[in-house]
């Protein structure tokens, strides 16, 4: 095998490991991707790449970025605001090494801070507004990986009471914070007294993976949750979605076949 049939190899293997989601828990919930409003998708595609790490990622005519856990779109849409202040605080990835991102953004105009003593937390308000947190994690295998979803909420324990019923994420603690637990990802349950709605912000909504979404639907449904917009198929696309709003403001898009 020639040296750039080799290269090519390796890119695809990457790149597969790199857009890879969890197996799906007993309800065939698993965390999906997150969906971001940007000024301009290339631009912020150059971002994740280059400074956070995260690969290419495109599905029919879905153009993002990937790192092992979750896939990040882009709607090519000027936020309305920062993350920051809306139901969903920020989200947060594990690196092996922190240090080298701390160079990375010091060369940028990018706030970067370290937020606790033993210096291991480097929290990153990015492009178009959207806050990163990059936690230290030495015995990570990967260069990344993705670790949380930080919601803000006037009520945790609600919250977290919702999030099992609805999607099976299974009650822990993350630090001092309420959370629930889904393949893929931590759901932290931060407590603040009031919060936007996550539509029009730079984390626009959040999207779980699910086996099953047609029957998923119902079951929400027969639950008492109003979808935003109902199950449909997308064929072109080999993908199936539906959407719905928490109670506390954050948007949520449920999607069959993105793992593919």
């Amino acid at each position: 095998m020639t040296l750039f049939k080799l290269l090519a190899a390796s890119l695809l293997v990457t790149s597969a490991a790199f857009s890879q989601l969890a197996a799906p828990n007993p309800q065939g919930v698993s965390m999906g991707h997150i969906h971001l409003n940007a000024t301009d998708p290339a631009a912020a595609i150059a971002f994740w790449t280059d400074l956070i790490g995260a690969q290419p990622y495109t599905h029919a005519s879905l153009k993002g970025v990937a790192v092992p856990g979750v896939i990040v779109l882009f709607a090519k849409k000027a936020p309305t605001a920062p993350s920051v202040g809306s139901a969903v605080d920020h989200v947060g990835f594990l690196v092996p090494d922190i240090q080298p991102y701390v160079a990375k953004f010091q060369k940028t105009a990018y706030k970067a801070v370290l937020t606790n003593k033993a210096s291991v937390q480097l929290m990153i308000d990015g492009i178009d507004g959207t806050r990163i947190e990059l936690t230290e994690d030495k015995s990570l295998s990967v260069p990344i990986r993705f670790h949380h979803v930080h919601f803000d909420t006037p009520d945790p324990i609600a919250i977290q009471a919702w999030y099992l019923e609805k999607f099976g994420a299974t009650p822990s603690k993350r630090a001092n914070w309420d959370s629930g637990e889904i393949p893929g990802a931590n759901l932290t349950y931060g407590k603040a007294a009031s919060t936007a709605p996550t539509v029009g912000r730079a984390i626009d909504h959040i999207g779980f993976e699910i086996v099953g979404l047609e029957a998923f639907c119902k079951k929400l449904t027969d639950s008492g949750v109003k979808l935003d917009s109902p199950y449909r198929q997308l064929p072109q696309a080999g993908l199936a979605l539906a959407f719905l709003t928490d109670p506390w403001g954050t948007r949520i898009e449920l999607t069959e076949g993105l793992a593919k």
